[in-house]
């Protein structure tokens, strides 16, 4: 049974060229062609000592590169890539020139007259993929690589395109196909009523794929917060010191902060490193009964940011006592928090003042029960150490992650897979304890097959292909 997706290359027979480098200023510029006539594309503007034609494979020839009129535009150092022997299993030319957008533009643009086409976004990692270079997850996994901001989030997609989830992926399609295998063959000899597998040894496999599936999927909750960052709502009343916050733990005056109520209206987000963990830190409008139009907008869009927020910061003044109002902005916020998986923070802010705000007050709010208390001051620091560590305490990071032992689940394409192989492997082993017959046992099991299948791409469709393909930047 194939590991490879067998649809064709859409323009497979073209040649593409994208600008693989960021556009901008810089000591060179990169140029990627690959398809069958890159080599050949190339030669029509490359001026050196050899001809690229006949050039062996993994060999850099410098000269100089010029439009169709013979003009030259910089000079390069071309790069060549024999099939299969590259990135994409293709012809790939790498022409490095000069950094800086106007010459880079002009080559580009002199490659495509000479024949390529613009690649589309990923369309180098979709041929690597079709041409059996990398599978689908590792596929993702580049596009991880390049979009990663911590160490932990490029450690995890490193160990997805270095083949770890993989290889685990494989592990299990290669235990389902084998117990399909005895499965059908007995179905051959059914007349005979001959057993090939013991049905014991039988219960024991499809346990074991489900629980492995079942482990796999769970590793999603570390692997998403790994992949994208904790996402961390500051909200409240106006003039609790939220922006004041935000701006203490980014050592850097991002957002406004008066004596005004009101003063913040829209969602300022920023982002942090907290032990090797990316956080996302997302300062609101202050929740009152709004003056203006455009003062609700900012309190509705503070409202939508808490909903999907994977940490809430409730913060409070602690130089003043509670009032009724700040009692009903409170419950509003925790309302919005509709995900109650989400851990809630109490921040008691300006430590360095009288405080005025007592314990027993919090004790007494049924709405507090249960929250994590810190004391802060945005204006000396005090307590923002605790906080910083609470903040990946709060989604069990404390203690990092490790990278040893099983792969990780950072796609929630992946995990919903694994949930579906797991449920059809389930109904597989009712049946089995049902006493029922083989081919409705390798029905399920198929299912399953096809599955985790479609982590790897052995299964899937042009739709998943764009749909992942699309995400990727120009030129990879």
């Amino acid at each position: 049974m194939s590991d490879r997706y067998q649809a064709p290359l859409p323009h497979q027979a073209d040649t593409i060229a994208a600008i693989a480098t960021a556009l901008g200023e810089g000591g060179i510029s990169v140029i990627r062609i690959s398809g069958p006539k890159a080599a050949e594309v190339v030669a029509r503007g490359f001026r050196g000592k050899h001809s690229l034609e006949g050039a062996a494979t993994h060999t850099a020839h410098y000269g100089s590169f010029t439009d169709r009129d013979g003009k030259e535009i910089d000079e390069v150092v071309v790069t060549l890539f024999r099939e299969p022997h590259s990135y994409t299993g293709e012809t790939v030319v790498e022409l490095s020139c000069h950094g800086g957008p106007f010459v880079t533009r002009r080559i580009l643009g002199a490659l495509v007259e000479a024949g390529a086409r613009h690649a589309d976004p990923g369309e180098f990692t979709k041929r690597a993929f079709l041409h059996g270079k990398l599978d689908l997850a590792q596929a993702e996994a580049v596009a991880d690589l390049i979009r990663s901001q911590s160490d932990l989030a490029h450690r995890a997609s490193f160990e997805q395109l270095q083949g770890k989830l993989s290889s685990e992926i494989r592990l299990l399609r290669d235990a389902l196909i084998q117990i399909i295998g005895l499965l059908e063959v007995e179905l051959d000899f059914v007349e005979e009523g001959l057993e090939f597998v013991d049905r014991q040894k039988l219960t024991n496999l499809l346990q074991e794929a489900i629980s492995k599936t079942g482990r796999l999927a769970s590793t999603f909750t570390t692997g998403k917060i790994i992949r994208d960052g904790i996402r961390v709502v500051l909200a409240g009343a106006p003039n609790v010191g939220k922006s004041s916050i935000l701006n203490s733990l980014l050592a850097e005056e991002r957002a406004i902060v008066t004596d005004i109520p009101g003063t913040t209206r829209d969602v300022i987000e920023e982002g942090i490193i907290v032990d090797g963990l990316a956080v996302r830190l997302i300062d609101t409008a202050g929740v009152r009964t709004a003056e203006s139009i455009v003062e609700a907008e900012g309190v509705r869009r503070s409202e939508r940011q808490i909903e999907n927020c994977d940490v809430l910061l409730l913060v409070l003044d602690s130089s003043r006592h509670l009032e009724e109002i700040d009692l009903a902005h409170s419950n509003r916020l925790l309302t919005s928090l509709k995900r109650p998986e989400a851990p809630c923070i109490l921040v008691l802010n300006k430590s360095d003042l009288t405080s005025r705000l007592t314990s027993r007050e919090l004790v007494d709010i049924e709405a507090f029960a249960g929250l994590k208390r810190i004391t802060v001051s945005a204006v000396n620091g005090h307590g923002l150490e605790n906080l910083r560590l609470a903040l990946v305490d709060a989604v069990g990071m404390r203690k990092g992650w490790s990278g040893e032992g099983g792969a990780l689940v950072t796609h929630r394409r992946h995990h919903d897979a694994l949930r579906r192989a797991q449920g059809e492997l389930s109904r597989a082993m009712d049946s089995l304890v049902a006493g029922a017959s083989n081919d409705f046992l390798s029905v399920d099991i198929r299912a399953a097959l096809d599955s985790l299948g479609e982590i790897v791409g052995a299964v899937t469709t042009d739709d998943i292909l764009e749909d992942i393909f699309s995400k990727f930047c120009i030129g990879k």
